[in-house]
């Protein structure tokens, strides 16, 4: 790989670099304000060597994961935050959003399409614990051709029975916009000002973190929710997710979690804790490091030829990178150099193969020390036309830069 990178390309990366300088020169602004509210949150919640200790048993008393959460609340503008490890996926965190604030005969509405297809399986498939068992409706209205939201057609949606607007930011596998905390908020105030009592806003937040400077809850969403090993554990979290919120709603999430009526004051936190502060501390350096990464397969992307979503000098609401490939070799082969281009099992060669949740077939590159890391580097994507591969992450912008052109170049080879 090396003497490929070092024989053929160093001049269209360095050309590259220079360009991308341009728009990002040297620290992110973003990532410079973002470690500042950090910063300022530990500094506030008066963070102590044994705070990082964690608890066993029931877990009673743990001050570490009580600061934890109230650094969480600040740092993402609600009124209380649930942070546990017990939460295993951005799936179960959602599951347990949803799940704990509505109830039989209730709906949810999504106003941005059809969910990531693993929480999809959540909302139809038939079985204990699935929203249809439990008599919960889920709707969905798509977004606009231009990214907006669909509001007249919300408004012949909602009926009394709507307690959740739900809102996916990421683009998931599919070209549509990611959405922003601005139109978010945007939202958030129509919907407050056209009804009384209007159901909560509720935010999968899942590759959004740290990516703009205001989160969800700041732009007037009720919940936001999200996992660890994703932005906000900063590649060090091995397990966890998050709420952030209204108190009522991060309650209930807790009593469904947990059991009713503990009020989330129970749940032992191990030896989690220390990387749970330290991911979430390093997050916004890591962030800004992955989303130069997808500025920079963005533009070496175009350069060869292919198209980009979004191209590299649009604007930024969440972290993921499509690149439309054309085919299935080409989604094989940037996958493959992608893996070889990892830490972790770079030996081993990604094939298409199923994926619970998908109709299908996915390809998976993920070299990670945290399994399923998605701030760390990937990238995957069903295999159908027209060969769209994801990529996302990438702890530092050296790794990205080696690894982003080895799998362009494989393509080539």
């Amino acid at each position: 790989m090396h003497t490929f990178l070092v024989q053929q390309y160093p001049q269209i990366a360095e050309e590259i670099r220079k360009t991308i300088s341009k728009l990002q020169p040297g620290l992110s602004a973003t990532a410079l304000a973002n470690q500042a509210k950090v910063l300022r949150a530990f500094s506030q919640q008066n963070v102590a060597s044994h705070n990082l200790q964690g608890s066993t048993g029931y877990g009673y008393n743990d001050e570490g994961r009580e600061k934890l959460e109230a650094i969480f609340s600040q740092i993402f503008g609600g009124e209380a935050a649930l942070v546990r490890p017990q939460i295993a996926s951005g799936t179960h965190a959602l599951w347990l959003a949803l799940a704990g604030n509505v109830g039989p005969g209730e709906e949810i509405v999504s106003i941005t399409g059809k969910p990531y297809a693993t929480l999809d399986t959540v909302v139809k498939q038939k079985g204990p614990g699935t929203l249809d068992s439990l008599n919960i409706k889920f709707r969905s209205l798509d977004l606009l051709p231009d990214g907006a939201f669909n509001l007249n057609g919300l408004a012949k949606t909602l009926t009394s029975k709507t307690q959740i607007i739900y809102i996916q930011k990421s683009r998931g596998y599919s070209l549509r916009h990611p959405v922003s905390t601005e139109q978010i908020g945007k939202f958030a105030t129509w919907l407050k000002n056209n009804y009384p009592n209007p159901p909560a806003v509720v935010v999968d937040n899942c590759y959004g973190e740290f990516v703009e400077t205001k989160e969800p809850c700041h732009g007037g969403a009720d919940l936001t929710v999200g996992s660890l090993i994703k932005n906000p554990g900063g590649g060090l979290a091995e397990t966890g997710g998050y709420m952030v919120g209204r108190q009522e709603l991060v309650d209930n999430v807790a009593d469904r979690l947990l059991a009713p009526g503990l009020h989330g004051e129970i749940g032992a936190t191990g030896t989690y804790l220390s990387r749970m502060y330290q991911g979430l501390f390093l997050a916004p350096h890591f962030v800004g490091q992955a989303v130069y990464n997808a500025r920079y397969a963005a533009l070496l992307a175009e350069q060869l030829g292919f198209k980009t979503f979004p191209r590299w000098d649009q604007p930024r609401f969440d972290l993921v990178q499509a690149i439309e490939l054309g085919s299935e070799d080409n989604m094989d082969k940037f996958c493959q150099g992608i893996q070889a281009a990892s830490p972790v099992d770079s030996f081993v060669a990604p094939v298409p193969g199923e994926v619970p949740g998908y109709q299908t077939p996915v390809i998976m590159a993920a070299g990670t020390f945290i399994q399923g890391a998605s701030l760390e580097l990937t990238a995957d994507g069903p295999v159908e036309a027209p060969y769209i591969v994801y990529y996302q992450g990438g702890l530092g912008a050296e790794h990205g830069l080696l690894a982003i052109t080895h799998a362009l170049a494989k393509i080539f080879s």
